[in-house]
This record gives C-alpha cells, structure tokens and sequence, in this order.
C-alpha cells in the first residue's frame, strides 16, 4: 500500500472537485439576478401615498425616514401642511448622516454653520453645528445604525427641503424631495368613513 493520502491531486486518476466551480456559478446567478430586479424597480414610478388623516399636536402622525449613503427613502416625503408629525428616522448607512428638514432659509443655516465647523480634510467627522435659536425646521445627526424619534409641526404653508449638509453629501445626491399637501387626501377619507 501506498501512503499517498486519499485525496492527493498528485494521484493519477482522480479528477478535482466541481463544488468551487458550481459555488461560485450560483453566486453569478444571484448577482446578476439582484442587479435585473434592481433595475426593473428602479425604472418603477414611486408608489402613491395617501394620507388618511393629518397629524395633531396631541396625535401626531406617524412618518418614518431612513437615510441611506446619499439618500432619503421615501421620496418623495409627503407631509400635510399645517399638521404634526412624529419622525422617526433611522441612519442605515455605512457613514453617518444629517437630516435638515426645512425652507430655503432654514438649509442656508444649517449649510453655513455645517461648512464653518467642518475640517478642510478628507473624511472629516460630522461637525459640531449649531444654528441661532428660532432658526425653525428640523436638524438629527445620526451615526450609523442610530434612529431618534422627534415631533415636528409642519409649517402651514412655503415649500420644505429636505437635505444632508455633512461635507460633500449634496454633491453625492443626498437631497430629499418633499411634497407638500394642503388637505388629506379625499379618496382615504371616504374610505375611512
């Protein structure tokens, strides 16, 4: 007998596994199978909202917001103007990020005061901000993997933002559409009656 080990590729006459040949086939599969279904959704119009019923300050309504790398999901956020929202928003990106929610004037503060305090360095930290008080709107700075829950009164009317000002974010695409509605939407209220 030989004291070759069973399984020596030196031997003749056996031949090599297939398993890393049809693992690494399966993979392809997959991806390519992920990246068409991706497109496919992509091309997609975003799905209607409807809105039963407006926020109080005593009930404010529900709205989740997830910001992923250099994006916010849903968009666009619909918020009714005049009504109360809770916020919940989740950073579910590798990096953390910044969620403004406000007007023109309220992004032009939060853009200046995020500029003056961040460092002129590549992969800079997230800047320690601060706006006047009053400036109004919302701002939440969140690590990854962190959420925070606040309430916001939507203002009665003017158009709302909704951006990242951490350095080079905007550039990468993380602004945020809102729609602004005046009322509920009619078709959830009969609904619900």
């Amino acid at each position: 007998m030989s004291d070759a080990p069973i399984n020596d590729p030196a031997r003749p006459g056996r031949r090599p596994s297939l398993a890393p040949l049809v693992v690494v086939v399966g993979f392809f599969v997959v991806a390519i199978t992920l990246v068409l279904v991706g497109a496919q959704r992509s091309a997609e119009p975003p799905p209607t909202v409807t809105i039963d019923r407006a926020g109080a300050p005593d009930d404010p309504r529900p709205v989740t917001v997830i910001m992923r790398d250099y994006l916010f999901d849903p968009t666009p956020l619909v918020l009714v103007a005049g009504e109360t929202v809770r916020l919940t928003v989740f950073s579910a990106g590798m990096t953390g990020h910044e969620m403004v929610l406000g007007d023109a004037s309220v992004q032009a503060a939060w853009a200046h005061a995020d500029a003056a305090a961040t460092p002129p360095a590549p992969f800079a930290t997230a800047p320690p901000a601060s706006v006047p008080p009053g400036t109004g709107g919302v701002r939440l700075l969140l690590a990854s993997g962190e959420s925070a829950t606040v309430d916001y009164l939507v203002p009665a009317s003017g158009e709302l933002q909704l951006l990242c000002h951490l350095s080079g974010h905007i550039a990468q695409g993380m602004i945020g559409r809102v729609e602004m509605r005046s009322t509920i939407d009619p078709v959830a209220t009969l609904a619900g009656q």
